[in-house]
């Protein structure tokens, strides 16, 4: 976002939103990098924003995991290692099986259609080995799923988790032979909620997150796993 050339800094409430929602992005996306220091400086001339309204920003995302602020050293992107985000992990199994029996109770004609047709997608991405397109077809059959459960709190705690842990998931999409071995536990997740099961939907979902853990436990016995 460049600078308006000759206006004031951008100020208050609105001003600290928009440093939020490009340093959020800019984080999920990859584009700061663990450990990487934010300058309030740097940043505020890169928004056109004051510095008070990115230290505001840095404050809501410190309170998100996203930042880590130090003392007399400012703040930077925090690093989750490995077995922090198997903690994290282990507190999404619960939610997501939460959100899973609670979509398999409620869910209707029209959106068995959709979560049917997402995931013919997955499957079409492995055939086709795709896995950044089978990552963002993962993530969107997760959110249906949250959105069909009707789960608000379950889905918030959710989003603030993920938020921690977008750059493990990531490199677990890249992982060879992952998307192969995901992609049952998502149909067994799909047809279970399609079922009106929702004992099978939680213990699907269940399955898949306790699959994902396993993975990432993998990933740091074999000494590649550090963010």
């Amino acid at each position: 976002m460049s600078p308006a050339t000759g206006s004031a800094k951008g100020s208050g409430a609105a001003a600290k939103e928009q440093a939020l929602v490009a340093l959020r992005r800019a984080i999920l996306a990859g584009d700061m990098v663990p450990g990487q220091r934010l300058v309030e400086a740097e940043l505020a001339e890169q928004f056109d924003v004051t510095r008070a309204s990115v230290r505001a920003a840095l404050v809501d995302l410190a309170a998100d995991g996203l930042v880590e602020r130090i003392r007399n050293r400012g703040a930077r992107v925090r690093t989750v290692s490995v077995s922090e985000a198997v903690e994290i992990y282990e507190c999404r199994m619960v939610l997501e099986g939460l959100c899973a029996a609670k979509a398999a109770e409620r869910v209707t004609d029209a959106q068995i259609t959709q979560l049917l047709a997402l995931g013919e997608q997955l499957h079409a991405a492995v055939q086709a080995a795709e896995p950044l397109k089978y990552s963002e077809l993962n993530r969107q059959l997760h959110d249906l799923v949250r959105d069909i459960s009707g789960q608000d709190t379950a889905a918030e705690l959710l989003t603030r988790l993920n938020a921690q842990i977008v750059r493990h998931q990531f490199r677990l999409a890249l992982q060879s032979g992952r998307p192969q071995v995901s992609l049952g536990e998502h149909l067994a997740l799909v047809e279970a909620i399609a079922a009106r099961d929702p004992q099978r939907a939680e213990a699907a979902a269940r399955a898949h997150v306790a699959s994902v853990i396993e993975a990432l436990r993998a990933v740091e016995g074999s000494g590649t796993g550090r963010a």
